[in-house]
């Protein structure tokens, strides 16, 4: 008498939990996933009624779909019997819908069609009915596509619903970044309408966005400020010493075409000139003037050997600190750390002994 073969035992061909996993090729695990999508199309001995919105059905195997997902063992364990029939629903999503996720249950495979115009069902029913494998794919597809403007604020609502945080903010940086156009989509409009609290904190998070944006442009600026202050000290030092092109100490011999590698020289020589000539340095007279006695004065906080210092007025400086204000010493203070940390230095190398 041939052997009976039961649903089961095609279940055991699928996968077997205790033995170990033969290695088969790429034929083989096709025509078995070929095998199983038709099992799912003929419905051979089906032994479960699924209805759906639309008042069809989906007929499935109970054992089948209660292994892809503990969700529905739950539900078919509660499922009133008529027979050899257990009915259970699935609603609240296309009947077509229903079908790819069921068919997927068998075979691990859907085609890029369904996918595309069912992703956030199948996003929804995978979350549902705990089956993250698909959920990973649905993820996947609108990362890798799917997701546009017209979807991305219902994207984001149901990322957030099915816990799915990569997604979620993926769409909430597009949603900051190109708030204008989707403010006006249809999604957003319905969203103000049904999670007024949601859309207040993305409004919130894109005023904090605009601030913390705001708040690192002004860092970089400041620490650009602090760089040129830096370069400013090193050919200020580099001009008082050794001379540059055209301007430089009484002892050295200047040559005019010769390259200099500080990129502040040329601006320092017209800015030495100037104080050297203007008849008004005196403070609160001249701008110019004005930032030249500040460049002396932070180059007397940097130098570290005032006595062999070349740079004008560095002694006189050093000899003011100790009758300033306190709260002029403390402002320094600060300016003179945030040059140094800028740099990542503890000391200016032109102010070391050479």
């Amino acid at each position: 008498m041939p052997r009976s073969i039961s649903i089961n035992s095609f279940y055991d061909c699928k996968t077997s939990y205790n033995s170990k996993p033969r290695t088969q090729n790429n034929n083989d695990s096709s025509s078995r996933k070929d095998l199983w999508e038709r099992l799912f199309y003929q419905g051979y001995k089906a032994d479960v009624c699924i209805n759906t919105n639309s008042g069809d059905v989906v007929y499935a195997h109970s054992n089948i779909i209660a292994m892809a997902s503990p969700v529905l063992k739950g539900m078919l364990k509660q499922a009133h019997r008529h027979g050899r029939w257990r009915k259970i629903s699935i609603i609240g999503v296309p009947h077509d819908a229903v079908q790819v996720f069921i068919r997927y249950l068998y075979t691990f495979r859907y085609e890029k069609e369904d996918m595309d115009e069912f992703v956030l069902h199948l996003l929804v029913l995978s979350h549902v009915y705990m089956v993250p494998h698909l959920k990973c794919e649905c993820e996947q597809r609108l990362e890798l596509g799917l997701l546009t403007m017209d979807n991305l604020v219902d994207v984001f609502q149901l990322a957030l619903l099915c816990d799915v945080p990569r997604l979620s903010l993926i769409c909430h940086r597009k949603i900051l970044k190109n708030f204008k156009v989707v403010s006006e989509s249809e999604g957003w409009k319905a969203m103000k309408l049904s999670h007024p609290l949601l859309e207040k904190e993305i409004l919130e998070s894109m005023i904090n966005e605009e601030t913390i944006k705001k708040e690192r442009i002004r860092k970089m600026n400041e620490k650009k400020v602090y760089l040129q202050l830096y370069e400013a000290m090193e050919a200020l030092v580099h001009i008082c010493k050794d001379g540059c092109r055209t301007i430089g100490p009484y002892d050295k011999d200047l040559q005019a075409n010769q390259p200099c590698k500080y990129s502040a020289c040329n601006g320092l020589e017209l800015l030495v000139r100037h104080f050297a000539a203007c008849k008004l340095r005196v403070p609160g007279g001249c701008v110019h003037c004005k930032r030249m006695w500040q460049l002396f004065e932070l180059h007397s906080r940097l130098c570290v050997n005032p006595d062999d210092c070349r740079v004008p007025l560095c002694r006189n400086f050093k000899e003011r600190i100790s009758k300033q204000s306190k709260k002029d010493e403390i402002r320094w203070k600060i300016l003179v750390e945030n040059i140094l940390r800028t740099r990542g230095i503890k000391i200016a190398s032109c102010f070391l002994q050479q």
